[in-house]
């Protein structure tokens, strides 16, 4: 690996509190992520065996350089991860030097500087995800091309799901809203009738409702609040493209007051831009770093009707303060706020979570899960439902390995 075309060992990052290194970074250390690593130098420790891979596919030479090359097709999960990595292990100045660099060694400066080249791919969710966290380094005469494939995939999602959600949550709304006193105006005459057959007089000819069954007074303002909070690390990258799609979705409905807040070090609250799903999945990349208290207590102060609300924390849980974020949720639950923690929104599974933090959520009452797009209105119908939300995400997984 030469020395001349890595980025110099002194920009390697000083652990800090959410840092994935695991202590300081010696003079032998530095020396070998510049240079490879060297056994007779001690070798390289995991964390720092993670970063020196993230250099080496992209600044190693060699017979296999070849094979590290390519665009964003079918290896684009594997390019998306790297990029996350790289936010993970460098300093922001440092990861627009190797992105850069990732256009012209690894293939994908065609891709972003060829309007056509663009046209012609088959775009999907991995696809957008990695033009998202490239977009600061998009050329000016590609990010037209680049925000209409991500459009393309948007309406393909919105397509997939939107009814089923509009259905999921409409249907659950007015479920919970049934009473056995409505108004006339309000009486479900089927599901009448049919509670009250065993009252039909054959020489009527009449069913005598002794029970009346209905909705409540229609609500034609917002019953549910739902807040959305999103990490946008590395490993959630496909997790950001379908939620920021999602939340657009249940925007969309009168019935739902839907925020969308991103965050990393840095807080971005998407939720009036969510009419327009390719401004808020270009507007989720933030930088490196987590510290999520700082998130959720902005959504707390946006919620307005507590007992009505529903709180999607979609993170993989790796915190620079997991106590301090840990209070927090504990805040939402004693006002009355429903919490739920999804470890991914992705048809791609669980990534790497912290369990420790998982498991003193679930104490909490919290069940932290993941959920793929196309399970997404039934968790919003259950969570409006009120239904515990632990045994529906178990009920899933059984349901889903039955017919696997």
């Amino acid at each position: 690996m030469s020395p001349a075309n890595k980025p110099a060992a002194a920009d390697a990052p000083a652990p800090s509190s959410d840092s994935p290194l695991d202590g300081p970074i010696s003079a032998e250390e530095r020396w070998q992520l510049m240079l490879g690593a060297n056994e007779e130098l001690g070798g390289l420790r995991g964390s720092l065996q993670a970063m020196d891979r993230a250099l080496g596919a992209l600044y190693n030479t060699g017979d296999d350089a070849e094979d590290r090359r390519g665009g964003l097709g079918a290896s684009a999960p594997s390019v998306t991860r790297w990029l996350g990595d790289i936010r993970n292990y460098f300093p922001s100045r440092v990861v627009r030097v190797m992105q850069t660099d990732a256009i012209e060694r690894l293939g994908v400066r065609s891709l972003l500087t060829e309007p056509e080249v663009l046209e012609t791919l088959e775009p999907d969710v991995h696809l957008v995800a990695t033009l998202a966290q490239l977009s600061s380094v998009i050329p000016e005469r590609s990010r037209a091309t680049a925000r209409a494939v991500v459009a393309k995939v948007a309406r393909q999602v919105e397509e997939r799901i939107a009814d089923r959600l509009h259905q999921s949550v409409l249907g659950a709304l007015n479920r919970a809203s049934r009473t056995s006193r409505p108004r006339p105006g309000d009486i479900d005459w089927n599901r009448t009738i049919a509670a009250n057959l065993k009252n039909y007089l054959p020489e009527h000819r009449t069913v005598v409702p002794e029970r009346l069954i209905g909705y409540g007074r229609r609500h034609l303002g917002v019953q549910r609040e739902f807040a959305i909070c999103l990490d946008q690390s590395g490993s959630m990258a496909t997790s950001v493209v379908y939620a920021s799609i999602m939340a657009g979705v249940m925007a969309s409905l009168r019935t739902l007051r839907t925020s969308l807040v991103a965050y990393s070090t840095d807080i971005a609250d998407l939720t009036e831009a969510l009419a327009d799903p390719v401004d808020v999945i270009f507007g989720t990349q933030l930088g490196g770093g987590t510290n999520t208290s700082p998130a959720i207590e902005y959504c707390r102060q946006t919620i307005t009707r507590p007992a009505d609300s529903v709180f999607i924390l979609i993170s993989d849980l790796y915190d620079s303060d997991p106590k301090q974020m840990l209070g927090r949720v504990g805040e939402l639950l004693g006002s009355g706020v429903q919490v739920v923690v999804l470890l991914a929104l992705s048809d791609d599974g669980v990534p790497s979570y912290n369990h420790d933090v998982a498991r003193r959520l679930a104490a909490m009452g919290v069940p932290a899960f993941g959920c793929t797009p196309d399970a997404f209105p039934g968790l919003l119908a259950a969570a409006i439902h009120g239904e515990d939300l632990g045994r529906w995400a178990d009920e899933q997984a059984a349901a889903e390995a039955e017919g696997a």
